[in-house]
């Protein structure tokens, strides 16, 4: 079954490549620097985060542990960093693990702003959602651009209990232990100091 259905989805891979983010758009990615850099997606999906939970809790940047945080400049996600979390999927079946105990997708980047710069392609559109609202973003049919940039805007206060994921850069509950240098899975939040 398995087999099968990892079949399916390669033939629907190339049956419409268009599906694929890296066919539709050019992404890049905003550093600390100000210095604008091309992201490229070996995935068919991406979701760009600035909270840590996403579709009713799930988790997709999970917790990356301090082996990868040095090795690719990676830190835990904080709701006032300035930094917006870029996480890929390669299928349905990949999201999928987001529903499992510390399942995450593929950490991409993180960046003050990311950038997707759509040109005339296969597909007519491209489906987007912000902030839970979907869209149909019209893509271009002739040799104009169609540029989405994502960044911050401003800050608001937010309302959380005390076991909530959202934390702060500044709150002493929001520094992460980790008990294993080598897996994600292994984390534990110090509440309390």
């Amino acid at each position: 079954m398995d087999a099968q259905v990892s079949y399916a989805f390669h033939s629907q891979r190339k049956l419409h490549p268009e599906r694929n983010i890296a066919k539709l758009a050019k992404i890049q990615i905003c550093d600390r620097n100000g210095q604008w850099n091309d992201l490229h997606i070996p995935q068919r999906s991406i979701v760009c985060l600035n909270l840590p939970s996403f579709s009713g809790g799930l988790n997709p940047w999970g917790t990356p542990n301090p082996k990868k945080q040095r090795d690719r400049s990676l830190t835990a996600p904080f709701v006032d960093d300035g930094l917006i979390e870029i996480v890929g999927f390669r299928n349905a079946w990949h999201g999928l693990v987001l529903l499992s105990p510390n399942g995450h997708g593929t950490r991409l980047a993180q960046a003050n702003r990311v950038r997707l710069e759509f040109k005339k392609g296969a597909a007519k559109h491209a489906y987007m959602r912000i902030d839970g609202e979907p869209w149909k973003q019209p893509l271009p049919s002739n040799d104009e651009t169609v540029m989405v940039e994502i960044s911050h805007h401003g800050q608001v206060n937010l309302l959380a209990t005390q076991n909530c994921r959202s934390k702060s850069m500044y709150e002493s509950s929001s520094i992460i232990r980790f008990s294993n240098d080598e897996d994600d899975s292994s984390v534990v939040e110090n509440e309390e100091f």
